[in-house]
């Protein structure tokens, strides 16, 4: 499936990018590594409390329209106002960096295995019968919601449900009864054969009739029963593709998700199941889901995916601060010293990421605009691994390249030295990062961009069932990256750009013309090299400034001396 799928896919992609733009093993590790969320002030709750809770486009609107009634004196009020708030903001945090203040942890709870596969049950391995289950929770456009998650409802509209294929039917239902009656192998060869038919042109009763959305739902349907179906046989590492093309073909559906997250925990990626939870959690608010109790299991599901990541981890240790206005330098360094007392193994290189904004599964709560933020400080034993991860998190491009000539071919012995450096330590510790963050900053693709990177990586070393695997979950990242954030034109033909290379690459197309994302890699290094020019020159410059006045200092003393 994909090769004769391609066109179909392309305009779905297409399609969707244009009608679906989102308004926006039991740990042995110290137990103090789970103490990493210094707990928030009452102060600031009250304040988060006070935030109006809805649509703030409207809201800004209203704000406009009282702008252009106002007078001066009100500007000069509003004025005086905003700087008193702000100045309240900054009092707030002060306290809350206070060493005697927020140094009363907030541990997450050890969540047990039972509880994990219990939710599972629930939400992953949910007997699903008839295609047109996706339909009634994924068919609400993304931009029916607000940008910034202001509004509490959405419309909602049920297209008509597509006419699956007789042959296609019956297949489906003999896999189906196969996997009701715990013959989960038989199941999954059916399923593959159904698949296949699919990928023919089997899909719907009317095949000229139908849309990409109806034979991209059903094909998703399928990948999804692929999913549960290898779970079942506890072989992870088969699913897990098959889990990432649910999600392409299907981004909007939360259990798709949720599945990718179950295939990740049994394969212990804990960061890329939070993440992958934490999409699912948005997913089913963003559609319409209203059931807390189903929202509540998605967020603990979440939680534990973090706490098993944190504990898991012998490189480096993480805090998590709240805040309320933009951190300045010097409660940064407040932060160092907060996290250096709580976590004195991990100090090395102490930094706290500067882009975007982290959520945790403990205070989030979609329909109410924002949820509360926090600030991710990390800690490393290896001073190496901190400076390589803070140098690429201030790069505007995104990319994690040795590479010193922009124009020449990475050699196998430089690949093979950079996945040791960046596949094994750095893109790990990027994976944790994302675990609480939804978006991204700079770029809306910069996180697919790194992990193509990283697929060029594999690709070189011969390493093609991992290079395969790093491809498929990009595309579902990128299927996604709609439904999480407002993208602009440029940002969506990247997007679409990133897509149809990552197909090329997948069915192995060769093109004369090179992958998007190694021309971006090549312009991120000459970006990097001219600044490291500037920089030596600004350096020179003034290192002659001083030398030339240290002359001038002592011919004025032999001169006042004669």
């Amino acid at each position: 499936f994909g090769c004769c799928q391609t066109a179909s896919i392309k305009n779905l992609v297409q399609s969707k990018i244009h009608d679906h733009r989102v308004p926006f093993k039991e740990p042995n590790v110290p137990a103090n590594k789970l103490n990493d969320t210094t707990e928030e002030p009452q102060e600031v709750k009250e304040h988060l409390q006070d935030v109006a809770v809805g649509n703030i486009m409207e809201r800004i609107k209203m704000a406009e329209k009282k702008e252009k009634q106002s007078n001066d004196a009100d500007r000069a009020s509003c004025k005086w106002k905003s700087e008193t708030n702000e100045k309240l903001d900054e009092k707030k945090e002060a306290a809350m960096l206070e060493p005697g203040n927020q140094l009363i942890p907030a541990p997450l709870s050890h969540i047990p295995l039972k509880s994990l596969l219990d939710i599972e049950t629930k939400l992953v391995y949910i007997d699903e019968e008839e295609i047109s289950f996706e339909f009634a929770e994924a068919a609400v456009p993304a931009g029916h919601r607000s940008a910034h998650r202001g509004c509490a409802t959405a419309a909602t509209s049920t297209p008509s449900v597509p006419r699956v294929d007789k042959q296609l039917r019956v297949a489906l239902q003999d896999a189906s009864a196969r996997y009701r009656q715990k013959n989960y192998a038989v199941a999954a060869a059916q399923f593959a054969t159904a698949l296949e038919l699919c990928s023919k042109g089997a899909a719907t009763g009317k095949p000229f009739d139908s849309s990409p959305e109806d034979i991209s739902s059903i094909a998703s349907f399928i990948e999804t029963k692929l999913v549960t179906c290898y779970l079942k046989l506890g072989k992870p590492d088969l699913a897990l593709n098959h889990s990432h093309r649910s999600i392409f073909l299907n981004p909007a559906y939360f259990r798709n998700h949720l599945r990718q997250a179950a295939v990740f925990r049994c394969l212990e990626r804990y960061s890329e199941a939070a993440r992958s939870a934490m999409i699912a959690d948005y997913m089913y608010w963003l559609t319409g889901g209203t059931e807390q109790h189903i929202s509540k299991l998605i967020k603990l599901y979440w939680q534990a995916m973090i706490e098993e990541a944190i504990t898991r981890e012998e490189s480096f240790s993480v805090m998590y601060t709240p805040f309320v206005t933009k951190v300045k330098v010097d409660k940064t360094d407040k932060m160092k010293e907060t996290f250096a007392k709580k976590h004195p193994d991990y100090v090395e290189h102490i930094y706290t990421d500067p882009h975007g904004l982290h959520i945790l599964p403990q205070t989030t709560e979609w329909s109410s605009p924002p949820p509360q933020q926090y600030l991710l400080t990390l800690g490393f034993r290896n001073k190496h691994i901190g400076k390589i991860l803070e140098k690429l998190s201030s790069r505007k491009l995104p990319i994690f390249s040795d590479r010193k000539a922009p124009f020449s071919p990475i050699t196998k012995e430089e690949a093979r030295r950079h996945w040791e450096t960046v596949g094994k330590k750095i893109v790990p510790v990027m994976d944790f990062i994302r675990s609480t963050k939804l978006t991204d900053n700079f770029c809306a693709c910069s996180y697919v961009i790194e992990k193509l990177h990283y697929a060029s990586i594999l690709g070189r070393l011969q390493r093609v069932t991992e290079q395969s695997q790093v491809i498929n979950q990009a595309m579902a990242e990128l299927a996604s990256i709609p439904y999480l954030q407002d993208i602009s034109q440029q940002d969506a033909e990247l997007l679409q750009s990133l897509m149809a290379d990552a197909m090329d690459t997948l069915e192995g197309r060769r093109s004369d013309k090179e992958r998007v994302w190694n021309k971006i890699e090549k312009i991120g290094i000459i970006e990097d090299f001219l600044y490291q020019v500037e920089d030596s020159y600004l350096k020179n410059k003034r290192l002659r400034a001083a030398r030339r006045e240290k002359t001038k200092m002592k011919r004025l003393q032999n001169t006042q001396q004669h």
